[in-house]
């Protein structure tokens, strides 16, 4: 059993992610900020601590990580993922000065693993799968501070030769997603046989589900390699098309109607061209995509139709 401190625990993958270490047995503690929102873990709330601070609060993070003095901790902690957070400062708060916070406080103390998280959109816009040597080219406040914070992280893996890895992720889908994005509101509509509003047909991501990703975090943590602060693409490194992923849930769901698409615009980070070159995190730590898209979304519309909880009710209503 190892004591785990996991930030972002009450986010869509980090909820998923406390699961796991509970049912593993682990002893879980999550930092989160004030006024969170506790819909993803209600049903577990008592099977760990909670620690109410805000990452960037130096003091307070040293505090509680003195406190709570972790083996593994998993930050997930992140602002500006979601289209609707733009506020760049809130972003610098959390992304930047929250990692920084969290791995002094961590040294100090000494762990066997951190495991951070980065983004696929770190790269940019590019037309192939990027490897993690090549060059990034952020395009967005939120890319840019998560650049940041993952050389951060390489850099004081190397200087002080900790585990220190990162996982960039890619587009991780699956049970407690957000309602407002696009796999559940297709679940939504579809359970009444209609589709939501789409955007472009060819805008493509490499969906990865997020029972595979929460085994790369895991594995991440127990794996170690010879490279300091090693970075890994975490996605499938297969692209599927927006046309592709509602093909499968007309399929699945079998929805008659026909999909109205361009009837919302495009954000302005969607790409024709998005997919994880994968190599690395296969050869390094043995991971290996369990489900495809197809598998995943019928594993998340099981989920569905098994009845979320409560919470998450509320939250589509909302």
């Amino acid at each position: 059993m190892k004591r785990v401190i996991l930030t972002g625990g009450t986010g869509f993958v980090g909820a998923n992610l406390a699961r796991r270490l509970l049912c593993d047995g682990h002893e879980l503690h999550l930092l989160v900020r004030p006024n969170y929102q506790p819909w993803r873990i209600d049903e577990i709330r008592s099977d760990m601590r909670l620690h109410e601070l805000h990452l960037h609060d130096a003091e307070a993070i040293a505090r509680v990580v003195g406190q709570v003095r972790p083996d593994w901790v998993f930050h997930l902690a992140v602002h500006g993922a979601y289209s609707w957070q733009t506020d760049w400062e809130q972003m610098v708060r959390t992304n930047i000065q929250g990692t920084m916070s969290l791995v002094s406080a961590c040294l100090k103390t000494g762990f066997e693993a951190f495991v951070n998280t980065g983004s696929s959109s770190e790269y940019g816009f590019m037309n192939h799968a990027p490897a993690e040597s090549e060059p990034v080219e952020p395009n967005s406040h939120y890319a840019i501070t998560k650049v940041a914070a993952t050389l951060f992280c390489r850099h004081t893996a190397q200087s002080l030769q900790v585990h220190l890895p990162t996982l960039r992720l890619y587009s991780v889908f699956g049970p407690y997603e957000d309602p407002g994005r696009l796999l559940p509101k297709l679940i939504m509509h579809g359970l009444q046989g209609d589709l939501p509003p789409l955007a472009s047909p060819d805008v493509a991501r490499d969906f990865v589900y997020v029972g595979d990703v929460v085994e790369a975090f895991l594995l991440a943590a127990s794996v170690h390699t010879p490279e300091w602060g090693p970075i890994y693409n975490l996605g499938t490194g297969v692209q599927t098309t927006l046309r592709d992923a509602v093909g499968v849930a007309r399929q699945l769901m079998h929805i008659a109607r026909e999909p109205a698409w361009n009837t919302i615009p495009n954000r302005n980070w969607d790409a024709n061209v998005w997919v994880s070159d994968n190599r690395k995190i296969r050869a390094r730590l043995g991971w290996e995509p369990r489900n495809n898209f197809a598998q995943g979304f019928g594993l998340m519309l099981d989920w569905f139709r098994q009845g979320p909880s409560r919470g998450y009710a509320d939250k589509q209503a909302q």
